[in-house]
């Protein structure tokens, strides 16, 4: 009878030192992308044109340092023109009065360069 009553003290601390269930840590959450950075004048040429950075994409150097590659909109009163495919991470340049010239950015690195008529929104590679 001894032995029994000990079993039952035994099973019973056991069961005591359990403790309490500890509840469920949900996995960390990445935080939310930040939200795309806003609209923003990039030239204005001599006839009132005006080119502005829109939509953008998040990019990362070959050595981890990341950085936002835009593209750019032609703006002319209300009509508005996307320059194609051309993701930029520097000011575009003034060639003449219809024409802009931009490097193409791919990991946040410049590459080709592409002048850009204004009257199409068309790029055109020229080196």
């Amino acid at each position: 009878m001894k032995r029994w009553i000990a079993v039952c003290v035994a099973i019973g601390c056991l069961g005591a030192c359990r403790g309490e269930r500890q509840p469920d840590v949900p996995a960390k959450q990445p935080p939310p992308p930040p939200p795309p950075p806003a609209d923003s004048l990039a030239l204005t040429m001599p006839a009132g044109i005006e080119i502005w950075f829109t939509a953008s994409r998040a990019a990362v150097s070959a050595h981890g340092v990341p950085c936002v590659e835009r593209v750019m909109e032609i703006r002319e009163g209300a009509s508005r023109r996307v320059i194609p495919l051309l993701y930029t991470g520097a000011p575009p340049r003034l060639v003449n009065d219809t024409t802009i010239e931009a490097d193409i950015w791919l990991n946040c690195r410049p590459g080709n360069v592409y002048q850009v008529s204004v009257r199409t929104g068309r790029p055109v590679r020229v080196r």
